[in-house]
């Protein structure tokens, strides 16, 4: 088999993988919804960490931290 014919043959598997399974990639919206739910999870999380039980609790291990001998 030479190069070009398994060139062909690989392009025409891909094609007809993609064709089988219905989804070639992720839409514009579904990279929308992605930022979304993204951008929630993160504004989630900076509530959490910024409040203070969690910011006492990450300055105790950062001070034990620096505080180590070496």
């Amino acid at each position: 088999m030479t190069r070009t014919s398994r060139r062909r043959m690989g392009t025409w598997w891909r094609a007809r993988w993609a064709a089988r399974s219905g989804d070639a990639g992720m839409t514009t919206s579904e990279y929308a919804m992605g930022t979304i739910a993204a951008a929630g999870f993160a504004t989630i999380l900076y509530k959490i960490v910024t409040s203070g039980s969690v910011s006492g609790a990450l300055e105790s291990v950062i001070g034990k931290a620096l505080d180590a001998p070496f």
